[in-house]
């Protein structure tokens, strides 16, 4: 469904944004962006995304009037960094929740699952200013409408549209994120948005495979205050996984 650009100016307010119908990449604009002085809260959004980039440098691609590919400019403390991929997750999947998405979770570190199918990836980069934190920039990559199946994602991905049986507005699931973006901000850097992020998570107790960049299996048994991984590999050995890829295995799997 094409943006109403008219509702979509009514509906953010005050909120500065701006929005292309097709770009590169929302977060090489909001860091053009950012560092033109733009305010905490602004947002890029794109209707096509031809050349995005989501964790570990993986291409994200957002067909025309099929996906949400926006990028959030934030003011963060220093020390509330850690947590800010963690509300990001943390709004997706309770926007998912006021949509009426079943069987919402977050797998490690932040993509959102819908029934253990990957709907939504956050990236998150931190732009500098010499030694100076200058702000943040939060990438949000939504499946709306998207349909995996006949595709190698089939099973792996999955879109709101699919999951509900009925179309979806992209501007509801817009202003419901920034909504839960907002809501959640006062929390950043706080005990109570860890657990509420851990509560989320579909990847403890779980067998997976970890690769960071060495390769072993385990159980992901708990975080820590940085939202590292704790797992727990094949020899007994616990490990702290801060940044990788972690697949979690199916039960059949050895």
């Amino acid at each position: 469904m094409t943006l109403d650009l008219r509702l979509l100016a009514e509906r953010m307010g005050n909120r500065p944004y701006r929005f292309y119908p097709t770009l590169p990449s929302t977060m090489d604009v909001a860091r053009d962006w950012l560092r033109e002085g733009a305010p905490h809260g602004a947002v890029v959004l794109a209707d096509e995304q031809t050349a995005g980039r989501g964790r570990l440098n993986r291409p994200w691609q957002t067909p025309p009037d099929s996906a949400l590919a926006l990028s959030v400019v934030l003011r963060a403390a220093l020390s509330a960094l850690p947590q800010v991929s963690m509300l990001g997750a943390l709004a997706v999947a309770e926007a998912l929740d006021k949509l009426g998405v079943q069987q919402v979770g977050i797998k490690w570190p932040n993509d959102v699952l819908i029934a253990g199918q990957k709907v939504c990836g956050i990236l998150v980069e931190v732009d500098w200013d010499g030694i100076t934190l200058r702000g943040v920039i939060m990438g949000i990559g939504v499946n709306i409408a998207l349909d995996f199946s006949g595709t190698d994602l089939d099973g792996q991905a999955i879109s709101i549209q699919t999951a509900l049986g009925s179309p979806v507005d992209r501007l509801d699931v817009l202003i419901e994120i920034i909504h839960g973006i907002d809501t959640r901000w006062a929390l950043l850097g706080s005990s109570t948005l860890l657990k509420m992020w851990k509560a989320r998570l579909v990847t403890l107790g779980r067998r997976v495979t970890v690769h960071a960049p060495y390769s072993f299996t385990g159980v992901a048994e708990d975080v820590d205050d940085d939202g590292a991984l704790w797992v727990r590999d094949q020899e007994g050995l616990r490990r702290r996984v801060l940044a990788g890829d972690v697949r979690v295995r199916d039960a059949q799997e050895t």
